[in-house]
C-alpha cells in the first residue's frame, strides 16, 4: 500500500528512525530540556517511547503481512500504549524517585561517624566508609592532627579538603547510671 506515493513500511522506518533519533538526543541532552512535573503523558521520555514502540510494531506487522493497515496501526497503537505505560510505571517512576535520593554533598558528611578499613597512617592517608540514607559511602581520609588510626575503629569527621576527610578517633558519650 501507499500513502503520498511512499510505500506504508517506508514512512513506518522513517518515522522509527526519527523517533530513536530524537530519544537518543533526548537521553543526552534531556536534562537542559526537562519540563519539570507536568501530566505524565506530556513527558518528553513517555511520548518519544511511545512513537518508536508504535512504529517499530508497525513495520514489523507490515512486513509480517497479512494483515490491513487499519488492523496494523490499531494494534501497533494498542501495543505501544501497554508497552509504554508499563516503561513509566515500571522504570520511570523508580528512576524518578531514586535520582534525589542517593546524592550527598561533602559538607553534610562533617559531623558524621565513620569506620576505618584502610588504617590510617601519620601524614599519609587511609579510607573509611559510612552508611547514609543512600548507601555506603567509602572516601579518602587522613587523621586531623597527623595521628595514626587503626582500622576498625570509629571516627568523626572534622574536616573535608580536596576530596579528603579528615578525621579523629571517636569514642561515643555513654551515659551511665549510678547504682
Amino acid at each position: 500500500m501507499e500513502l503520498f506515493g511512499v510505500e506504508v513500511e517506508q514512512i513506518y522506518m522513517y518515522g522509527l528512525l526519527i523517533a530513536a533519533g530524537l530519544t537518543l538526543l533526548y537521553v543526552l541532552f534531556g536534562d537542559m530540556a526537562d519540563a519539570g512535573d507536568g501530566l505524565p503523558l506530556l513527558n518528553p521520555a513517555v511520548l518519544l517511547a511511545f512513537f518508536t514502540l508504535f512504529f517499530a510494531i508497525a513495520f514489523v506487522l507490515e512486513k509480517a503481512g497479512g494483515l490491513n493497515s487499519a488492523s496494523i496501526i490499531l494494534i501497533s497503537a494498542t501495543a505501544a500504549v501497554v508497552l509504554d505505560f508499563l516503561l513509566y510505571l515500571f522504570v520511570l517512576l523508580p528512576l524518578k524517585s531514586a535520582e534525589s535520593s542517593i546524592a550527598y554533598t561533602e559538607e553534610s558528611l562533617l559531623g558524621q561517624v565513620a569506620r576505618v578499613i584502610i588504617p590510617i597512617p601519620v601524614d599519609g592517608y587511609g579510607e573509611v566508609v559510612l552508611e547514609t540514607y543512600g548507601g555506603m559511602i567509602s572516601k579518602r581520609a587522613a587523621g586531623y592532627d597527623n595521628e595514626p588510626i587503626a582500622q576498625d575503629e570509629q571516627v568523626l569527621i572534622i574536616d573535608i579538603a580536596d576530596g579528603t576527610l579528615y578525621v579523629r578517633e571517636y569514642e561515643p558519650f555513654v551515659i551511665r547510671n549510678k547504682k
